[in-house]
């Protein structure tokens, strides 16, 4: 059999390989395929492929089978010569993947066929940069929106970020509306044409796609962007509120009708139409040839009230601001649901820009029968071993070391006492380096990764190796408590990113070059062309 041009056979031991110039033709074709970076997110947010999305390799198993629907899809992993992505590509093809591949050179190799990019979503943020740059959306400075609210009585803030975003801080005036819902509740929030919004978030994104989007569901409002959001708003020196909860969660009533006929409108002129039932019945029945994502972009609270079997939560604005959090599969298939007509047409609108295969349907396709919100997709760990209950760790203490495999900010907001903080990915380098020579216990969140890891724990060390059953929850279902103020890193802690804009403690220094970076965005997006956007 002929490989595919770009790709090298498939030895004995290993997985085949592909070439950067291949997968950036897959790219530019809009070709299936999913490109994972395997490191941790640290390093993934110091440089990455324009597409690649961040699956470290102690997170396969947790995550992968959201990410990737179709066990058929083609796969790509690369490292940047830590020798993950090897083991990334055995542990992928383990769950059912057919079709793995591992980048030729990793990451130093793409270096020299194409731009690398620092930061995470940056496919979403690099587009709502080009969104401003062609439809010169217009935006204030954080002084002239401090002396608006000020003087201006006729003027609301819209924020666009999440509710917990919100919730830590805001600017004055500040209303909770997620960026997915500004289309569907803005005219209710803002009925008089005279008044003045402003569009904030936490730096340029969803800022602009917000306002943006307001201004394409023809309000006729004079809307501006928050340029540089709330980072912009605190290196002017300004002040933030916290903890502020006002929100606008009320289903439009005498606006609704403009709403819908100014989603059509546009959803039409960009290409979105709603699937009909025998379309949507065919897009399922073509699941294993074509990967397909079902999306509900609804807000959580709607979603957790009564959804559709097989579709996912996933916010219209942050569907939009990160949408590799969700998807994966380049070239892949998409299909949005909301209840309302407004909100899926406006993000699939956004994503049909961006490049995807957007579409979407309502209620009268199909119904909401399930409630709450589902467990992650996750393979059944075929790992057995010795496991031990919250009780026996309680009554021997002294005789195992707890070994927390919990994400960074996880541990250190409250773990096991005396837990250590070790990654799974660097067990071979980091297990050696625990203290004392008891036997060890490994715990996770909710158990589950501790199950993943345990065979990788115990070819990594000479102690014995347990399990923490039912994991840390178990802990503290059990009444006992949890260690804040001392930390043991055995590994170190970089794999979680800290976005300059999240939080109240981030440097000017890192703000800055955070809104620095955005803005030198459309000229390395313009230099890599493989992003197959489209500015409406």
């Amino acid at each position: 059999m002929t490989p595919i041009s770009g790709t090298q056979p498939k030895r004995p031991d290993a997985a085949p390989l592909i070439t950067p110039t291949e997968l950036r033709r897959r790219w530019r074709a809009g070709e299936e395929v999913a490109l994972l970076d395997v490191r941790e997110e640290g390093a993934y947010s110091l440089a990455h492929p324009f597409f690649a999305v961040s699956l470290p390799l102690s997170q396969i198993e947790l995550r992968i089978l959201d990410l990737i629907p179709r066990l058929g899809a083609p796969v790509v992993v690369y490292d940047n010569g830590e020798g993950y992505a090897a083991r990334a590509a055995k542990r992928i093809s383990a769950l059912g993947y057919t079709d793995v591949s591992i980048l030729d050179g990793g990451l130093g190799a793409y270096r020299a066929a194409g731009e690398v990019f620092r930061d995470v979503n940056v496919p979403s943020k690099a587009f709502g940069e080009l969104v401003e740059a062609i439809r010169r959306t217009p935006s204030l400075s954080a002084n002239e929106v401090k002396a608006l609210i000020e003087t201006e009585p006729d003027l609301v803030v819209l924020d666009a970020r999440r509710f917990e975003e919100y919730r830590t801080m805001s600017i004055p005036r500040g209303v909770s509306v997620p960026g997915g819902e500004l289309a569907f509740r803005g005219r209710e929030i803002a009925p008089a044409p005279g008044t003045t919004i402003i569009v904030n978030c936490a730096g340029r994104t969803r800022s602009i796609i917000g306002a943006q989007s307001l201004i394409n569901a023809g309000l006729p409002n004079r809307i501006f962007a928050l340029r540089n959001g709330t980072i912009g708003w605190t290196l002017a020196g300004h002040a933030v509120e916290r903890g502020r909860t006002d929100r606008f969660l009320q289903r439009p009533e005498v606006t609704y009708p403009a709403a819908v006929a100014s989603a059509k409108s546009w959803a039409e002129r960009v290409g979105v139409q709603p699937l009909e039932r025998s379309t949507f019945d065919l897009f399922l029945a073509q699941a294993n040839e074509r990967t397909l994502y079902l999306l509900d972009v609804r807000t959580p609270e709607e979603y957790e009230r009564g959804h559709s079997p097989g579709f996912a939560s996933a916010p219209g604005g942050q569907l939009v601001q990160a949408t590799d959090e969700w998807v994966a599969v380049r070239g892949s298939r998409l299909v949005l649901f909301d209840d309302d007509g407004v909100r899926a047409r406006m993000a699939a609108s956004w994503l049909i820009q961006m490049g995807w295969d957007a579409h979407i349907v309502g209620p009268e396709v199909i119904q909401a029968t399930e409630t709450g919100t589902p467990a992650p997709h996750r393979p059944m760990p075929t790992a057995s071993g010795p496991a031990i209950d919250v009780a026996e760790l309680i009554a021997n203490r002294d005789g195992w070391t707890v070994i927390d495999l919990t994400r960074s900010p996880a541990y250190a907001a409250g773990h096991i006492p005396g837990a250590h903080f070790v990654l799974a990915s660097r067990f071979t380098e980091d297990l050696p380096r625990l203290p004392g020579e008891r036997a060890i216990v490994l715990t996770s969140a909710d158990g589950d990764e501790s199950l993943f890891a345990l065979v990788d724990a115990t070819a990594s060390t000479q102690r014995k190796v347990a399990v923490l059953k039912g994991g840390t929850r178990a802990w503290t279902s059990s009444n006992q408590p949890l260690e804040r103020d001392q930390h043991s890193w055995i590994s170190q802690p970089d794999d979680v990113y800290k976005r300059p804009y999240e939080g109240t403690d981030n440097a000017a220094a890192a703000m800055q070059a955070y809104i620095d970076w955005e803005l030198h965005l459309v000229a390395q997006l313009a230099n890599d062309s493989v992003s197959n956007f489209h500015v409406v």
